[in-house]
């Protein structure tokens, strides 16, 4: 007697419509399940792992409707949010190329300046600040600089990108650098050249620059958090690669150093006389501070690139150090430079170890003929 009865169809959402959460650091788009009232769009979010304070949803939410087998409506939303707070109109890299390009006089001082622009890591959030934070620590850093190499009269300056000058997604925390970075990759990239193309263009007008760029962790092409591909497929070569080109088509005439595509490290050879030979290695093939010499001495055991080097400079460890070590050829002592770092500080370091390092950035000064003695200034 129930043969007229048939199963109720099922209904589901409309294609395209099933729930999910998209976020590139900066902005995002969220689509809701099926609801028979409006959601709050806030709750949402936070059910998602997101704090909705650093939050705020952009424009009008689009839905979708459909009937339930019981009859009732249920409606689905679609909206875009971001973080609250990102400066949302960064400076085109390409707008900034032609203004105020000037070159230097060659001057005869038998002094080079070298510049360890080390652990930016733009586009990360920390207790030290966020992007704007990081663009004014940047702009005073940078007017400090360009004090400091006209008051040295240098006849060369080496300007060095030691290491994770991005921050980057997909490294060892890649969940938390979602929640933290209020920067996409492609602003990253964009505003670390900005500021870096900003610095190699005061130096210009200073005296002749060599630009090295090195590997780092944060940088690395990764996948799954995997490294893929070179060790030079790397957002900082890449940034040292794209510099390159501004200098060309501007006439700046800046030199450009980047390791072998196999290699994570170089040698300048700062006057080119083979005297002052600086090495460059970003640091995280060390594990910790106080490996970076042991992996220096393997090095030079095994003909690496940097073993030659009679002065070797660091980043990754975030604090300044300057160590006394072995000797070279003449009979002088070598020393290991740890940069100082300049990024939004290093939490999770503190919060474990205790400590922490003021940011800021390492320089100092060569002499042709003159062994260095291991004085720096960190400005």
């Amino acid at each position: 007697m129930l043969d007229n009865l048939q199963p109720a169809p099922k209904i589901t959402a409309p294609s395209g419509w099933q729930p999910a959460v998209e976020f590139d650091g900066t902005e995002g788009e969220a689509t809701t399940p099926g609801f028979e009232d409006k959601p709050d769009f806030d709750q949402f979010l936070e059910d998602a792992g997101f704090d909705s304070s650093t939050i705020e949803i952009i424009g009008d939410p689009r839905t979708s409707r459909w009937q339930r087998y019981d009859g009732s409506w249920l409606t689905s939303y679609r909206f875009r949010f971001r973080k609250i707070g990102v400066k949302q109109d960064l400076p085109l890299l390409y707008s900034q190329a032609l203004k105020k390009i000037k070159k230097a006089t060659p001057i005869n001082s038998d002094k080079a300046f070298v510049v360890l622009w080390s652990d930016l890591q733009v586009g990360k959030t920390a207790s030290r600040g966020g992007t704007q934070e990081l663009i004014e620590r940047c702009l005073t850093a940078i007017e400090r600089i360009t004090a400091e190499a006209k008051r040295t009269k240098p006849e060369v300056i080496v300007l060095c990108d030691v290491g994770d000058i991005i921050e980057n997604f997909g490294n060892a925390a890649d969940l938390a650098q979602l929640q933290s970075n209020d920067l996409s990759l492609m602003a990253q990239v964009d505003l670390a050249t900005t500021l870096t193309w900003e610095l190699l263009k005061r130096l210009s007008a200073i005296a002749p620059v060599t630009y090295a760029s090195i590997g780092s962790n944060h940088c690395q092409f990764r996948v799954n958090k995997q490294r893929v591909g070179m060790v030079t497929d790397d957002w900082g070569v890449h940034i040292g690669r794209t510099l390159a080109r501004l200098s060309k088509e501007t006439n700046l005439g800046a030199r450009f150093l980047e390791p072998q595509p196999h290699d994570e490290s170089l040698v300048v050879d700062v006057f080119g006389d083979q005297f002052h030979r600086l090495g460059l290695v970003h640091g995280h093939q060390a594990g910790r501070p106080e490996g970076v010499v042991k992996w220096w001495s393997s090095q030079s055991f095994g003909q690496q690139p940097v073993h030659s080097a009679t002065i070797l400079a660091s980043g990754h460890f975030h604090h300044l150090r300057v160590q006394e070590v072995a000797s070279n050829e003449r009979g002088a002592s070598r020393y290991w430079i740890q940069a100082a770092t300049m990024d939004n500080g290093s939490d999770w370091y503190r919060l474990n170890s205790g400590e922490d390092s003021q940011p800021g950035v390492v320089c100092f000064t060569l002499h042709r003929g003159i062994e260095f003695g291991g004085t720096v200034v960190k400005l």
